[in-house]
């Protein structure tokens, strides 16, 4: 069956290929050609060898129609969201993109530690350059050491927004370490845009605009009926089950600006992973998808057959933060075989579940704080032992936004005035994207990037959380400490260092929390807390036993958390918050990993067919 659908998908994507553009008919011919090989591959695979999977992503703008308007969007192979990327641990991955959109473009795969592959992680300006348009570059990788949820997504500008799919990576042996789910079910919580995104990403980086909001909230690219075009009611999302059954749904939140809960009404969903590792399993009736995240969820379906809607609610903190509207969108969970005489079903609207409020923020600081990695046979995790040793790095990162002067002046009015605009920072540094060569790049051949070294620690210390600090208003308790500079920050670890980041939100100038994601490698987060971080109170609440292994973490709004990792693949990998109004306005840097002593451990040269910048 496996076998059959990929066949079907990459036939599909050859002959749009072909259709779309014969310049390219011999890379798509390569792809059609695997077609034959992936069959095989994957037979091979059940008998525990790995595969090769190979797909032809072509990104090229179409038109689709919502809310009575036309809008013309960026996608890969016409879909949205894109394409489906499965494998089994151990494959490797090759992604042949062919770009035939305006701008140009890179593909970050979401999670995918990339280990020794740094060159195809797809940060834009980090470690490759984009792909110009009309012009291919091939992606080659491992799935090695994960198993579970991650996702794939432009790394430019704002067009992840519609550019994104998912990533599922099935474990080798064929078995979960829960009960096996009778389907599996991808559920991507987005956005529906109507505006030029690249406008609405350059209006964040020169001061941001929260006039610039998405239309409305999506699951798998449909509105739902709570949005409507003369009337006329969005299509939902349908899931049709069937009694007894248990479903896998694999959550992914690609949304640009918001934390989603999700909820199915009648049905308790039990956790058993997120970012592609397992965990230890609770049952809830409400999850939280922080922007970037994903999370692996089980559901039986043991309600009475009827209808039930299943709901995404985006969440924000309450005044005197700026306010966005309320985003919800809901899909339908359809029983087969409704019995005839269940007229209260059929004739009336599917059970809505009851939401948490839209301002509450403690529902997602338990439940993140509920995460516990699953203790697997023969011990926990192969690092472990080394992240409960010694550390060599600790870094105290503060997240929060400054401002700084219009037209390079060295000193100007604040709090709101035109003489300055707003910047998102990391220790009051903005990040500044290079323009003309890309980090890793600068880092292999020695040359191309100024960069400054992230500072440790923020250059003041005060009250973080205070709330006082929120509005942006003259003369405000703010105002002092607005001033921030821009920098391309990197911090640069020794191969197999065990680094130690405690991430502090703030309130200055808004009081969000801050999704904060890291490439290339995977971190145990150790402790979460309200306030400001106390190392001498706080490290005592430590979890060194079970901490859960993720790549993107919920920093806490008015609040902090502690994570570790080893830095043990060499690299340029960027560190960022993942709400895109946040990394527009400069809350990145860059971690730098050294090679280590031996070929296993040292960075390849680039591929050949890297592509240059033109800028």
């Amino acid at each position: 069956m496996l076998v059959q659908y990929k066949q079907q998908q990459l036939i599909l994507i050859a002959k749009e290929g072909v259709e779309a553009n014969r310049s390219i008919c011999k890379m798509l011919s390569m792809a059609a050609g695997a077609v034959v090989f992936f069959a095989v591959a994957l037979s091979a695979a059940t008998s525990g060898d790995t595969a090769v999977v190979e797909h032809t992503f072509i990104v090229s703008q179409v038109r689709m129609r919502h809310l009575c308007n036309d809008t013309l969007v960026t996608v890969v192979n016409g879909q949205f969201p894109g394409p489906a990327l499965e494998a089994t641990e151990g494959d490797t991955v090759v992604v042949h993109l062919v770009n035939q959109s305006p701008y140009g473009i890179t593909i970050h795969w979401h999670g995918v530690k990339q280990r020794l592959t740094c060159w195809a992680d797809g940060a834009g300006m980090i470690t490759q350059c984009p792909i110009q348009p009309n012009t291919t570059f091939t992606y080659r990788f491992d799935v090695s050491g994960q198993e579970g949820t991650l996702w794939w997504h432009s790394h430019v500008s704002a067009l992840r927004a519609t550019l994104h799919g998912i990533i599922v990576i099935r474990p080798r042996s064929g078995t979960y370490p829960f009960p096996k789910p009778d389907v599996e079910v991808p559920v991507i919580i987005g956005e529906w845009w109507q505006r030029d995104l690249i406008k609405v990403d350059k209006n964040f980086s020169i001061g941001g605009s929260f006039d610039d909001n998405p239309a409305a909230a999506t699951i798998n690219g449909k509105l739902g009926d709570l949005y409507n075009c003369s009337g006329v009611a969005e299509d939902n999302f349908v899931l049709d089950v069937e009694p007894g059954k248990t479903y896998l749904l694999r959550l992914v939140n690609a949304a640009l600006f918001s934390e989603y809960y999700f909820k199915v009404a009648g049905h308790k969903l039990t956790v058993v992973g997120a970012d592609a590792s397992y965990l230890r399993p609770f049952t809830t009736e409400v999850v939280a998808v922080a922007a970037g995240e994903t999370i692996d969820v089980l559901m039986v379906a043991d309600a009475p057959p009827c209808r039930y809607y299943m709901a995404a609610l985006a969440n924000q903190p309450p005044v005197p933060d700026p306010q966005i509207p309320v985003f919800i969108s809901r899909g339908v969970v359809q029983y087969n075989n409704i019995p005839s005489d269940a007229q209260n079903c059929t004739e009336k609207s599917p059970l809505m579940p009851e939401m948490p409020d839209q301002h509450d923020t403690i529902t997602t600081f338990y439940f993140h704080g509920n995460l516990t990695g699953l203790q697997q046979p023969g011990g926990g995790h192969p690092l472990l032992p080394q992240v409960r040793g010694r550390v060599d790095e600790r870094l105290f990162l503060t997240l929060g936004k400054g401002s700084m002067c219009t037209h390079n002046k060295t000193s100007c009015k604040r709090g709101g005035s035109n003489e300055s605009f707003e910047v998102a920072y990391i220790n009051n540094v903005s990040f500044h994207l290079p323009e003309t060569t890309a980090v890793l790049e600068a880092r292999y051949y020695g040359s191309g990037v100024a960069v400054e070294q992230l500072p440790s620690m923020p250059p003041r210390a005060f009250n973080f959380t205070d709330t006082a600090l929120i509005p942006v208003v003259p003369g405000g308790k703010m105002e002092e400490l607005e001033p921030t500079r821009k920098a391309t920050t990197t911090r640069r670890f020794a191969h197999n260092a065990t680094v130690e980041v405690v991430f502090q939100s703030t309130a200055t100038m808004q009081s969000d929390s801050n999704p904060m994601h890291l490439h290339g490698h995977d971190f145990f987060v150790l402790a979460q807390g309200h306030g400001n971080y106390d190392a001498g109170r706080d490290v005592r609440s430590y979890n060194l036993v079970d901490p859960p292994m993720k790549n993107t973490v919920q920093v806490p709004r008015l609040g902090w958390a502690a994570i570790r990792f080893v830095a043990d693949n060499p690299g340029a990998w960027f560190l960022h918050c993942h709400f895109e109004f946040h990394i527009a306005m400069g809350m990145a840097t860059v971690f730098e990993v050294d090679s280590g002593p031996t070929l296993e451990t040292t960075l390849p040269p680039p591929p050949s067919d890297l592509p240059k910048c033109t800028r």
